[in-house]
């Protein structure tokens, strides 16, 4: 059974930095493309950085290019997404979730968490 627990989501001010952690389990986690994706109130979900198997290749929407940064560590099975800069749009709740196969895409993912809240005061 595959489980994707994300965890780090919290209350912060406009400016302040966050660190997201998923940790993967029930899945050969480095044959596995994996994402951060988020849901504010009333909108849809939207992809935000995803990240190869091997680490070499990252890909961010352009709404947190430049601020935010994702990682892994397959010797852990996690997942990490590094928020910089926060901002009161960036209010969601942010997902992990995985796919396999090589490419680093925005949609077709197979495995999802359960969510982090993340909530930034302006």
């Amino acid at each position: 059974q595959v489980q994707l627990v994300e965890s780090g989501g919290g209350l912060v001010q406009a400016g302040d930095s966050l660190r997201l952690s998923c940790a993967a389990s029930g899945l050969t986690f480095s044959r596995h493309t994996m994402g951060w994706f988020r849901q504010a109130p009333g909108k849809e979900r939207e992809f935000v950085a995803g990240i190869s198997r091997s680490d070499s290749t990252t890909y961010y929407a352009d709404s947190v290019k430049d601020r935010f940064t994702i990682s892994r560590d397959n010797a852990k099975n996690t997942v990490y997404l590094q928020m910089n800069s926060l901002k009161s749009e960036d209010t969601a709740v942010y997902y992990c979730a995985g796919r396999t196969g090589r490419a680093v895409l925005t949609t077709g993912y197979d495995y999802w968490g359960q969510g982090t809240q993340v909530t930034v005061s302006s």
